[in-house]
């Protein structure tokens, strides 16, 4: 398709899919079936900080949030928020920097229900505080909780397995991230993010977003924060905690990052370095730039999904992580359709997504398109020029 098709045809397909307004969703079916319909609209997410730690031994999450709402036409005294299987130790309301104690309701241990302090307008922000644990591996365990995921991964958590690296990472899609932080999990919603990680110094962190301070600890940890100023829906929020190696490329003026086990370091420009020349060529398609603050992709262990599409921050199963020799009859290599396809969604699910999850086949099927017009202009541009690859192998 010639790109004034792409330029005439992208504001009516941004107005099907773009979500323009935040909203509370009703539950998704337990049993994960019937149509996911457009949530109400009660409550808006504004802002989410987030302040987590690990325990390596028990593959649980310690997280303290300050969500920022406000009601989204009427005004409402209470707030629900999707929290799957964790333990709550304090709701409140934040009042001058202070903190208001707030009842509230868990008993099914999937939703928060919160009587916030007063009732609130439209429109009026307000911010609560939770203090909580975030236990993953226990969520398949409790009666009733049919869940599409667990949200977040310890990988080799103990070191007990022979040559597999000890990680961390998270999936949200669809609804799982509210298995590692209360949120309204919809992709309605959309937020800003500051994100906190305590790990042991010797890991590197990536979140969505750019890495705004480090600091050093007394106990042998770090804390690393990553702040996202454009609103991503909760599914596309992420984390990736391990032993990575960090390729540093660039496309214009933002940062193009590529995350790999350190054995894989050498490789990366043949695995990942055709990144920036496809953000320019979508760029230049869509008549949009890459709206994101910077691109990085990591690859991880036990992903059984192929790839995640978060928001400045993609996330890959280790079967694109080879060696030059392996990479020859490997689509998902250098200029690869898994590489295209999760970077088309940086627009396409990312910045304009989907209202429910009903809709979901419009994300993908743009990213399809994306991952296939990538193809065949780079096949047309390999094919005029042979030796076109040969820039991106280690010597």
């Amino acid at each position: 398709m010639k790109q004034q098709y792409l330029r005439f045809l992208l504001p009516l397909l941004l107005s099907v899919i773009f979500s323009t307004a935040s909203a509370q969703h009703q539950s998704v079916p337990r049993d994960g079936g019937g149509y996911r319909e457009t949530p109400e609209k009660i409550n808006d997410l504004i802002d989410t900080r987030l302040d987590v730690k690990f325990d390596y031994q028990k593959s649980y999450l310690y997280g303290k949030e300050w969500v920022t709402l406000k009601p989204h036409f009427y005004a409402t005294d209470s707030l629900r928020l999707d929290a799957k299987g964790m333990d709550i130790h304090q709701i409140a309301i934040v009042k001058d920097g202070k903190l208001q104690p707030l009842q509230y309701n868990y008993s099914d241990s999937l939703y928060l229900d919160i009587k916030l302090d007063r009732k609130y307008k439209g429109g009026e922000q307000f911010v609560v505080f939770i203090d909580y644990t975030s236990k993953p591996n226990l969520l398949h365990d409790k009666p009733g909780h049919k869940l599409d995921g667990k949200g977040l991964y310890f990988v080799n958590p103990k070191g007990t397995e022979v040559d597999k690296p000890i990680q961390i990472w998270t999936q949200g899609e669809a609804v799982s991230s509210s298995c590692w932080f209360p949120t309204i999990d919809n992709p309605g919603q959309k937020t800003t993010q500051q994100l906190s990680m305590t790990v042991p110094a010797k890991y590197t962190t990536l979140s969505n977003g750019l890495l705004i301070s480090q600091k050093s600890n007394t106990d042998g940890t770090r804390t690393d924060t990553w702040k996202q100023k454009l609103p991503h829906s909760p599914y596309l929020f992420m984390m990736a905690i391990g032993d990575f190696k960090v390729y540093k490329d660039k496309w214009r003026n933002k940062e193009v990052n590529y995350y790999l086990e350190p054995k894989y370091f050498p490789y990366a420009k043949a695995v990942f370095g055709q990144t920036p020349e496809m953000m320019e060529f979508f760029s230049k398609a869509l008549g949009v730039d890459f709206p994101w603050e910077k691109y990085s992709q990591v690859v991880v262990r036990d992903y059984p999904l192929g790839a995640m599409e978060n928001s400045s921050a993609t996330l890959l199963g280790d079967y694109v992580q080879k060696s030059p020799w392996e990479l020859v009859d490997d689509p998902n290599g250098t200029g690869g359709t898994t590489i295209a396809h999760e970077l088309f969604h940086q627009w396409f699910g990312g910045l304009a997504t989907c209202e429910s999850w009903s809709n979901e086949t419009l994300n993908e099927s743009f990213a399809v398109f994306g991952e296939k017009y990538w193809n065949e202009k780079n096949m047309a541009r390999t094919m005029a020029t042979p030796n076109v690859m040969t820039s991106y192998w280690p010597t």
